[in-house]
């Protein structure tokens, strides 16, 4: 029997829904809001019914009967850190969604709607691998600083969706693999999956590990601290260095790798030069997991929109390929793995979590 899911990514400025048939997309739509509609809203909260309102209307446009719908999913948000899976909307979930347990963040709003219109038509609600699934083991917790102990940030949902993707395509389990996950995006994780676990990562949200379109990634921490103290900058445009403006931002000026590509082989050796680093410093990365994996790498996936450059792949195979093969996945079908989450626990291959 088939099933039909609703799924509802909201971003700063947009939502995402999506409507599936099994793992079949049937439509989506991006829907765009303007600055000065979410500026009328004084919290993420406050925006619910606003970003309700225009997915049903998309909704009824599209003349979708919601009665037909088995379950919705909605992206996950700044929630306490949870281990990975697909959790059931529950009263506790939705009440740390509301109140944004770890940072106000427009994903919050995907399980509260989820779990809104799914009370309305009597139908589960789930969220599924959030940014804050928290896996790390014991050890890779300390940072050397015990009040700045290291934390578990970063693209949960894709990387764990092509690690599962990885395992189903060779007839194996994600749960009896060790793998490599290189999500390259605006910003760069690096993961090392254990037996289904993701034991370690380098934080994508403030930019530990390599540098990326948009992230400074592992600065040198001294001079960090005199720029902190120099006088030049505020808080707000320091963190804006590291999250933001950092990377090929701060470099060249863009943060597209595909404009940064064509410099390079345009002749622009600044461009060349910072996009080489790039490769080396993700290599680094990749080589430092191999050894949290103790060597025994079964593959290194690469995913996020940057895998769809030849030119990178290439230069990561020709660094890592000696640790273990490698697959590449690249961009990112948040829609679809939201859409995978929910049918898991729907046809009982998984148990739903418990927040």
């Amino acid at each position: 029997m088939s099933r039909k899911c609703l799924i509802i990514n909201p971003g700063s400025t947009s939502t995402k829904i999506g409507v599936f048939e099994d793992e079949t997309l049937l439509f989506e739509e991006t829907l765009r809001h303007t600055t000065e509609e979410i500026a009328q809203y004084a919290s993420i909260f406050d925006q619910k019914d606003f970003r309700k309102n225009v997915i049903m209307g998309i909704l009824k446009e599209k003349n979708f009967d919601l009665k037909s719908l088995d379950f919705i999913v909605g992206r996950g948000g700044m929630l306490k850190p949870i281990p990975g899976g697909t959790y059931t909307v529950s009263d506790a979930l939705l009440n740390d969604l509301k109140i944004g347990k770890q940072g106000q963040h427009a994903s919050n709003l995907g399980g509260i709607l989820a779990r809104e219109i799914g009370d309305e038509l009597g139908i589960h609600s789930y969220i599924v691998d959030p940014v804050v699934v928290d896996e790390l083991a014991p050890v890779a917790r300390y940072s050397g600083v015990p009040e700045l102990p290291r934390r578990s940030v970063f693209h949960a949902l894709n990387q764990k969706a092509v690690a599962k993707r990885y395992a189903k395509e060779n007839g194996k389990k994600y749960e009896d693999l060790n793998l490599i996950v290189v999500h390259m995006g605006g910003g760069v994780s690096v993961g090392a999956h254990k037996n289904g676990k993701i034991v370690d990562v380098f934080n994508a949200l403030d930019g530990e590990g390599a540098f990326s379109p948009e992230r400074a990634g592992a600065v040198p921490p001294g001079d960090l601290v005199k720029l902190c103290f120099s006088g030049k900058y505020t808080e707000k445009e320091i963190y804006k260095k590291l999250v933001g403006n950092g990377g090929f931002n701060a470099y060249l000026g863009t943060n597209d790798a595909r404009i940064v590509e064509k410099r390079a082989n345009e002749g622009d050796e600044l461009a060349q030069a910072v996009y080489d680093a790039f490769h080396y410093q993700v290599a680094k990365d990749i080589g430092a997991m191999s050894t949290v994996l103790m060597g025994k790498v079964d593959q290194i996936i690469l995913t996020g929109g940057i895998a769809y450059g030849k030119h990178t792949v290439e230069e990561l195979t020709k660094k890592v390929s000696w640790i273990a093969p490698i697959t590449v996945y690249p961009g990112e079908d948040e829609l679809l793995a939201l859409c995978q989450g929910g049918l898991r626990v729907e046809t009982g291959e998984e148990k739903a979590m418990e927040y």
